[in-house]
């Protein structure tokens, strides 16, 4: 990318007072880039795709509610009929459906009116035709002939023809009775074995839905509480890491020389044949090995763990002062659900798009079968695939406006000395100040990302279409390339995320604050690494605790429902759904730490402590500086030195 190919050298990390925007050049290309889908969404209205998937269209062309006689399709003699009566599209075989391609197989016809009752003989769709106009047979098969031509059983729905919903689903009669729908859910059928099993799961679910919603609220209630709470026992959890951790380590290489020991004993002793001498002498060597491996990887793993402890007393800090951060900025907490909120608006938006694009482009009957199909043909056809980008990107581009948001709230937080005089809405002004200033450097890193993502996405496709087709080299190859890419793309949402710190603190463009957190995560890449393993257990734990705690209560309040017999579904929606709360508002709290460091390298690199340059950070991590032996006087922060105010759009200034 060449963002670290500068010149200038290290940066003075020095919050400034005046905003300046940033990478406004990624701005108008991700803007321009909008506009394109916008475009696309206007295409598939403007060509009639929507009309078509909103109002329905027959196999012969013609949209039904509509009058079509402007639209005569060349070789469909059936095209271009006035169907403004007939606002329905009735389907001869609505069972008929290739899940593979998406379509009903069925002839669609549009009629005036669904079938209210089910229909058992031809003179009862006669008589139904002949009473509202709604023909359910062919268009060019009159209702005088539905009992005595030839062509009824190829034109005509198959009998008994089922009775169909009062409210027709998007203008599609849609039959009450979907058993017809079956075969769907032959493969979850034969799965389950016994539909009486999969009847009393579901009427477990039906009769327990209070509890589950008792569950979830719980679930939800815990990980606020854990959000808070985790700074108390964050020390507990490493205690309990480092445990298991040396006795898993020691013990697992005392189990293989005990082994060894034990096989070398037996060789010793054995009588049995040379065969059977030379299979346990391959079984003593690899035992050794074995052996020797794990003492070696056990002492430099016991003296990385005694050489990084104070390290580890850090992410202790961390963790405290995040618990404070949560406190002092409470709209934290909603931020989730204003970016779970946009995804979901995104993602209905772009489904709808996708299915007008289904229905747009040129009609084209398909000799094989006699039908209207539309296709896009030409550059038109490319349309999907740059909508398909714009799915990854702009889903990227709402995910990290949230990073840059956060970024800023907390490292205004971090450099006001005066922690219980924060500014107001501070959450809310790094909302304002990235909309601003930063949007194009946020358009910026979504890119890269999304960069990452696609041939990824690519990559994940190719190998599942020719699963079982492809050698073993092949599938090895494709899989290790996916995988590299996968660990890329987290590489780079890590380094993006600093990149973000680094733009609410200098006000610097996207590849500048790349270089800058990528070098001072560098100078303090043992603390990096530290932070990323305990700090990721502890949140692990934080979340098997949540989870544990929800499936606690629920098997206690499902033991006293004696409505139903099977209640492992809803324990297991409601241990879901508390693992995905809990996943929700601990990766908020691991971006608040990832903030809070890089925050706290800057003020360790700028400052010393001393009168003249005291320290922004917390009283916890000025005691972790203190006992590491390099802060030369410790300074309280409480009014110590000039209060750093927050700007004018963002971050904070001195």
């Amino acid at each position: 990318m060449g963002c670290c190919s500068s010149t200038e050298g290290d940066r003075d990390w020095k919050p400034t007072e005046n905003r300046k925007y940033t990478d406004i050049p990624w701005l108008i290309i991700f803007s321009l880039f909008c506009i394109g889908m916008a475009l696309i969404c206007g295409f598939a209205i403007a060509t009639g795709g929507a009309s078509r998937l909103v109002s329905g269209y027959d196999s012969y062309g013609n949209t039904c509610g509509r009058n079509n006689t402007n639209k005569k399709i060349d070789g469909v003699p059936l095209s271009g009929a006035d169907m403004t009566e007939k606002k329905y599209v009735f389907f001869l075989e609505p069972c008929k459906f290739d899940i593979i391609s998406r379509k009903f197989k069925s002839i669609a016809l549009c009629v005036s009116q669904c079938p209210a009752t089910e229909l058992k003989t031809y003179r009862e769709l006669k008589d139904f035709a002949l009473s509202n106009g709604s023909y359910l047979c062919s268009y060019e098969l009159t209702p005088r002939k539905y009992e005595n031509s030839n062509d009824r059983f190829s034109k005509c729905p198959k009998l008994p023809v089922p009775q169909s919903n009062a409210v027709p689903v998007f203008h599609r009669c849609i039959p009450v009775d979907i058993s017809c729908y079956a075969e769907f859910a032959h493969a979850f059928i034969t799965f389950v074995g016994d539909n009486t099993v999969l009847r009393r799961v579901i009427a477990g679910v039906i009769t327990s839905k209070e509890i589950i919603m008792g569950l979830c609220v719980l679930a939800f209630v815990l990980s606020l509480i854990m959000t808070v709470v985790i700074r108390y026992i964050s020390k507990v959890l490493v205690i309990i890491l480092t445990v298991l951790v040396i006795i898993g380590s020691v013990g697992g290489t005392g189990i293989l020389w005990w082994l060894y020991a034990d096989q070398k004993h037996g060789l010793s002793n054995n009588s049995t044949s040379v065969l059977l001498k030379e299979v346990a002498g391959d079984n003593d060597k690899a035992l050794l090995v074995y052996s020797i491996g794990a003492t070696i990887f056990t002492v430099v793993l016991l003296l990385l763990m005694f050489f990084l402890r104070k390290h580890v007393s850090l992410t202790i800090s961390l963790f405290h002062v995040t618990g404070k951060v949560f406190t002092s900025l409470p709209l934290l907490f909603l931020h989730p659900f204003w970016t779970f909120l946009g995804l979901m608006m995104f993602w209905v938006y772009w489904v709808a798009v996708l299915l007008f694009l289904g229905t747009s482009g040129s009609p084209v009957k398909n000799n094989s079968t006699g039908v209207v199909e539309y296709q896009m043909q030409g550059p038109l056809q490319y349309m999907v695939w740059y909508h398909l980008v714009g799915l990854i990107w702009i889903s990227e581009f709402i995910l990290a406006f949230q990073q840059m948001t956060i970024a800023g709230a907390v490292s205004t937080y971090f450099f006001t000395r005066d922690k219980d005089n924060l500014p107001q809405f501070t959450v809310v002004s790094s909302s304002i100040n990235t909309l601003r200033y930063h949007m194009g450097t946020v358009a910026k890193g979504s890119f890269i990302i999304t960069l990452v993502k696609i041939p990824r996405i690519i990559l994940t496709y190719i190998h599942t279409q020719l699963k079982g087709k492809e050698n073993a080299c092949a599938r090895c190859m494709l899989k290790a390339c996916v995988c590299c890419l996968y660990c890329l793309e987290k590489c780079l949402v890590f380094l993006n995320q600093n990149a973000y710190t680094a733009t609410a603190i200098n006000s610097t463009n996207f590849c500048s604050s790349v270089c800058d957190a990528f070098k001072l995560l560098l100078e303090n890449a043992a603390q990096v690494a530290v932070i990323n393993t305990v700090g990721d257990f502890v949140l692990f734990m934080g979340k098997v605790l949540i989870v544990s705690c929800t499936a606690f209560a629920g098997v206690l309040a499902l033991n006293y429902q004696q409505d139903y017999t099977v209640w492992v579904l809803p324990l297991l929606i409601s241990c879901l759904f508390a693992y995905l709360v809990a996943n929700c508002f601990l990766s908020l709290f691991e971006n608040v730490v990832d903030v809070l460091f890089l925050c706290y390298a800057v003020d360790k690199k700028l400052n010393d402590g001393s009168s003249g340059r005291p320290y922004y950070m917390d009283k916890e991590l000025m005691e972790h500086i203190e006992k590491s032996g390099k802060m030369g006087k410790y300074k309280s922060p409480e009014g110590a030195g000039q209060e750093m105010k927050p700007m004018r759009g963002g971050g904070t200034s001195a």
